[in-house]
């Protein structure tokens, strides 16, 4: 088995295990050669995941619940740095030895055993494949308005406009998501032209920076006010943890550790601010104006009087939206499908599972107002995330020291081969974190620990593998 190497990267000759029904070439690991994502290229992708339509949602629902613009843009951006360093410790091993992360999963749950972490990431990642489906069909249907008014009578309108949107996105998975690379290099400067148009309207309309800036916070006391922050700082963790755990998807690509480090350290909090500022000062805008908070960008643009406006927004929401969708929701769970079975599905097979799954799970109900989309949906699914992430970090950084045996990962029999494929340590590790974080939804006085889902999911789990390993 040859091992080349170039400053603590490693490569592993794979040839030898073509046979193996644990590899097939999406989920292989990357050769040096191929390993060229500078710190630019990185800090660049997560720019254009990080300017969304969901990111404007996040901080516009926090102005939507009471918040003031200053309270909802130091939740976002602590929730962001909060979220970085599981980030960069979970991209450390796709680095390093260029594997995705249902293969790096393999060294913990089993070789097996990994399709727990793997699929429960991908369940959801299709939730969020559908919220920005019905996000672009909502453009898609504003657009139709603008052009043709008579399209506004007609009942099934939005629904159609959905099923349309969800069609040329199956188009692109079928494709490949190289046919859509030359899209997502001008996504996210579309996006910023829109944001920061909406800011420049804000400010008109709204009188300038003073009325905007000066809409107070619904909190009496500090006690209401941290009520709502706790949910909502897990809310922002959760918004980005599931990027968190199959960040070595991207991470396997980059020139070194220094470069996923410092891209991500560039490319995320900040801009998750920036463009949260936009959603908090325009909403805080709309209050001014319409009386109440629009937090739907879509329907906000879709108020305008101007049909060329809502025109040229329309569609560069729905490039940009497009463009997310694919990098940020069907690269992941692709992988993640592949892994049940590596030489039945291919990346494409698990892409179009995760655009039906997607329509299954009802995202117009995840996006009914922010308090669905906040406290139900990002709270409720970080409690099965933080707990596998607790579970990837023990075992890398704790019981093995950064060093994986990566033959090992990709055939049966092996070092991670455990009970017939199964780390039960694991499995009984990510359930007591899931148990733990989730039983505040049903007990009301323990409320507090479904509130911080994420953090009490990663402590639990955590702590409960690292002591069963160490035994």
């Amino acid at each position: 088995m040859h091992n080349a190497r170039r400053d603590d990267l490693v490569e592993i000759d794979v040839s030898q295990f073509n046979d193996s029904s644990l590899i097939n070439e999406d989920i292989a690991p990357t050769r040096l050669a191929q390993r060229t994502w500078s710190t630019y290229n990185i800090a660049a992708l997560w720019i254009g995941m990080s300017v969304c339509i969901p990111t404007y949602m996040l901080a516009s629902g926090l102005i939507a619940g009471g918040m003031n613009w200053w309270q909802a843009i130091l939740t976002i951006t602590l929730g962001n740095l909060i979220v970085l360093i599981p980030m960069i410790l979970n991209a450390h091993a796709g680095t390093k030895y260029g594997i995705p992360f249902p293969v790096l999963a393999r060294a913990s749950f089993g070789t097996l055993g990994s399709n727990v972490p793997a699929l429960l990431r991908a369940i959801v990642a299709c939730g969020w494949f559908g919220i920005q489906t019905w996000i672009g069909g909502q453009a898609l249907n504003a657009l139709l308005v603008a052009l043709i008014p008579s399209w506004a009578s007609f009942g099934f309108g939005p629904w159609m406009s959905f099923a349309i949107f969800w069609g040329m996105n199956v188009y692109f998975i079928v494709k490949g998501t190289e046919s859509i690379r030359w899209l997502e290099s001008l996504s996210a400067p579309f996006l910023i032209v829109v944001g920061l148009a909406l800011l420049f309207w804000a400010y008109q309309r709204g009188g300038g920076w003073g009325p905007i800036l000066s809409q107070p916070s619904k909190f009496q006391t500090l006690g209401e006010f941290w009520k709502f922050f706790v949910p909502s700082l897990t809310g922002m963790v959760g918004f980005w943890a599931t990027l968190s755990l199959n960040i070595p998807d991207f991470s396997r690509y980059a020139k070194s550790q220094r470069a996923q480090m410092l891209g991500q350290a560039i490319g995320l909090p900040p801009t998750m601010t920036l463009y949260s500022f936009i959603g908090v000062a325009v909403t805080s805008a709309t209050i001014i104006i319409f009386g109440e908070a629009i937090w739907d960008p879509v329907a906000l643009l879709a108020k305008f009087d101007n049909p060329f406006i809502i025109i040229l927004a329309m569609i560069s929401l729905l490039v940009a939206t497009l463009t997310t969708n694919i990098a940020a929701n069907v690269v992941s769970p692709a992988n993640d499908f592949a892994n049940v079975a590596p030489r039945k599905i291919s990346f494409r097979t698990g892409g179009l599972i995760t655009a039906f799954i997607g329509i299954v799970m009802m995202p117009w109900k995840l996006l009914s107002d922010y308090g669905t989309y906040i406290f139900g949906w990002l709270v409720g699914y970080s409690g099965f995330l933080g707990p596998i992430a607790g579970v990837l970090i023990a075992d890398y950084f704790l019981v093995r020291k950064r060093l994986l045996n990566v033959k090992d990962l990709y055939i049966r029999g092996g070092q991670y081969e455990y009970t017939n494929g199964f780390n039960i340590k694991a499995i009984v590790a990510l359930a007591c974190g899931v148990v733990v974080a989730l039983i505040g939804l049903f007990v009301s006085d323990l409320r507090f620990l479904y509130d911080y889902a994420w953090f009490v999911g990663f402590a639990v789990a955590f702590g409960v593998y690292a002591v069963m390993m160490k035994r």
